[in-house]
């Protein structure tokens, strides 16, 4: 789950990681009382989506009073702001962080997320901060420093401190570094998270460290104990049949092919995009309906993927472990005749009871094309969308 910017530093600055004085904002005139109560003459009017490369797409503003705020405002909400990262589509601003202006001395990045080949947490720093950190990477990969957190004893001070020197960091400002690092280590701990990535990280002009960004995703699988981080999500930030398939206990992702693809189980829905890939298509979409693939989850299953306009042929490729395929081909059936789909339907079954569930099929009346491996299956869709 991600986070806004300015919840993200809401939740930072409660674990002791400074960030600038900011108030959120939906409205202009809103946007110019948070200047107002926030004093000074320079701020920063920030564009508040779940997508980085805001600056670069026109939604963040350097603005001098309050009426350069309330105009920034003005520009900023209700703009469709597209980035790398939100593909040609765009998402559509509906509010922005106001924030008050600091001088800058140096930029800096800090990230932290779960290393997957070693199994540890790993902190990233660059002293290149406020550009993508893949850029750094590609360019100048020396620039990248990390430490990896032992989980047994946790980030120790030495690490922080190796950061801090390797960023070439005045002492006093070396310290404030490293305090803010173990100030991310404990946020993304306690809170679960996935990622903390502070981009740019700062050295002001007085000598102090401060979050100018900050991006926060946590760990989905952890908000049932974290109700406070859960209270924080934004739906319409997400692409409502993701929402829509949590609601029905169903895995969903949303891709940009034209084969839609109703599976159970994680790896057989990963395979299953693989092999229609390998035969020359491109799945629409990753559906895992668990174990179960009940009427109401495939039901619901079928009406997601069908809601996508590009889905030209479905691909329901089922093996029957703990739930039989007999039954699992009733409720393919039932789901089939209640959502009336009206494009090419492939139905592969595997495992017990294969083949009562392909005579359930056969009797069905429904215009189901069977198929027995996951070639067959694959070849059939593929060429089902071809004709």
């Amino acid at each position: 789950m991600k986070l806004h910017e300015y919840q993200a530093k809401g939740l930072l600055k409660s674990f002791g990681v400074p960030v600038p004085d900011g108030r959120m904002a939906e409205s202009a005139e809103a946007a110019a009382a948070a200047a107002a109560a926030l004093g000074g003459d320079t701020f920063v009017v920030k564009a508040q989506v779940h997508a980085g490369g805001r600056g670069k797409a026109g939604g963040v503003k350097v603005v001098s009073g309050i009426e350069g705020v309330r105009e920034a405002a003005a520009a900023i909400i209700g703009m469709r702001l597209v980035s790398r990262q939100t593909g040609p589509a765009g998402k559509v601003v509906s509010k922005v962080l106001v924030e008050k202006g600091v001088a800058i001395a140096r930029e800096m990045y800090l990230g932290m997320l779960v290393d997957r080949d070693r199994g540890r947490v790993v902190v990233i720093a660059s002293a290149e901060g406020g550009v993508e950190i893949e850029e750094v990477a590609a360019r100048s990969p020396e620039k990248i420093l990390k430490v990896h957190v032992d989980p047994a004893v946790g980030l120790m001070p030495y690490q922080c401190r190796i950061l801090g020197y390797g960023l070439d960091l005045p002492q006093d400002a070396s310290g404030r570094f490293a305090k803010v690092v173990a100030c991310c280590a404990r946020a993304l701990v306690e809170k679960d998270l996935s990622l903390v990535e502070l981009n740019p990280l700062v050295l002001t002009a007085e000598g102090d460290i401060a979050a100018l960004d900050a991006k926060l995703n946590a760990d989905d699988n952890a908000l049932f104990r974290q109700k406070d981080v859960a209270a924080l999500r934004d739906l319409s930030e997400e692409d409502w049949r993701e929402v829509e398939a949590g609601r029905h206990g169903l895995s969903y992702i949303g891709l940009e092919g034209s084969i839609g693809c109703l599976v159970n189980g994680a790896g057989l829905a990963m395979a299953t995009m693989d092999i229609i890939k390998h035969c020359g298509e491109e799945p629409a979409n990753f559906l895992d309906v668990g174990g179960g693939a009940t009427v109401a989850a495939v039901t619901a299953g079928f009406k997601i993927i069908l809601a996508d306009p590009k889905v030209r042929a479905v691909l329901v490729n089922i093996f029957g472990g703990i739930m039989k395929c007999d039954i699992i081909a009733e409720s393919v059936v039932a789901a089939a005749r209640e959502v009336g789909v009206k494009v090419p339907l492939v139905v592969r079954l595997q495992g017990t009871n294969a083949d009562l569930g392909r005579g359930v099929l056969e009797k069905s009346g429904l215009a189901i094309i069977p198929a027995v491996t996951m070639d067959e299956a694959a070849r059939k869709v593929v060429e089902a969308v071809g004709n």
